[in-house]
């Protein structure tokens, strides 16, 4: 598998804000696994643009050294291979998520991962997903049991797909159902790359057409979709309608990091242009559905 050099580790670090590399421990891996969350968007803007960055190791790696994002392939990749290089036991797994109205399932449509840490001559799986958008801010370990990472609430449960495998439940206010996850272990990206080849491109992917963002801290989640911040506190859920294209770039990089590096400002006025249309169908279709029903 691919291992990162020092310089591609220290300026991964670097995205981080992290300063240094330290031994690999659960406290470090914690460090890690926050700063990621919080510096790297869960996002669909190069899909939207037309633009998908392959999930290639090294391109998923080159596209978060760049300051740039994209969504589960990606970022789940590069921070397992970071952490791999950094001398962490790290597994990949197939996974699947489950959306709100759906069944649970494993269709390696998402990569699950573990990171094996020993104590005390114990090896202690932990999940670690930094790929999900709402996903746990802080490493979870693999044992039964619910755990709260305000402003959500998670609970790692036995799959019912994989007898052997497990399942993480998202909080009712997340964007998903949960997560289920494989037992076994996969060593390459070939069972993810036609799903990727489908989401990225393919006119039936939810993801085709939709500009979308999710982003997460320690204590609030974000997820811009078009035109409306949704914001997830302790206090509840806040929708914002943005309707000036300023007030919408300062929003992607004050709160996903995104700031649009490798494209043009004709293209930015475009993407403007194309979410700000998709929203006033969007509120139209909203307005026509409350009439039918006065």
């Amino acid at each position: 598998m691919y291992t990162l050099s020092t310089t591609e580790i220290q300026t991964y670090l670097q995205q981080l804000g992290v300063e240094e590399i330290q031994p690999p421990t659960l406290d470090y891996l914690v460090q890690l696994h926050q700063a990621h969350v919080r510096r790297f968007s869960w996002q669909t803007v190069d899909i939207f643009a037309g633009h998908p960055t392959g999930i290639d190791i090294q391109q998923s790696i080159a596209l978060l050294l760049s300051g740039r994002s994209g969504y589960c392939f990606h970022l789940n990749g590069a921070f397992s291979t970071l952490l791999r290089s950094l001398g962490y036991q790290v597994f990949w797994h197939r996974a699947g998520v489950q959306p709100l109205g759906t069944e649970p399932r494993i269709n390696s449509f998402h990569l699950g991962l573990t990171v094996h840490l020993d104590h005390e001559g114990i090896s202690q799986p932990w999940i670690i997903d930094v790929g999900l958008g709402d996903m746990p801010y802080t490493p979870l370990p693999l044992i039964e049991g619910t755990y709260t990472q305000s402003p959500f609430q998670y609970a790692v449960t036995s799959s019912s797909i994989d007898p052997k495998g497990w399942r993480l439940e998202h909080d009712a206010y997340a964007s998903i159902v949960g997560v289920d996850i494989d037992h076994q272990v996969v060593t390459d990206l070939k069972p993810f790359e036609d799903n990727h080849e489908f989401y990225s491109r393919s006119p039936q992917s939810p993801w085709f057409d939709v500009f979308l963002l999710r982003q997460r801290d320690q204590s609030t989640s974000h997820e811009l979709r078009g035109c409306v911040l949704k914001t997830i506190d302790d206090t509840g859920v806040q929708y914002t309608e943005i309707v000036h294209k300023q007030e919408w770039l300062n929003v992607l990089h004050d709160i996903f990091g995104e700031s649009f590096v490798p494209y043009t400002a004709l293209e930015k006025d475009e993407f403007w242009h194309r979410v700000q249309q998709a929203h006033e169908v969007w509120k139209q279709t909203q307005s026509l559905s409350n009439h039918s029903h006065l």
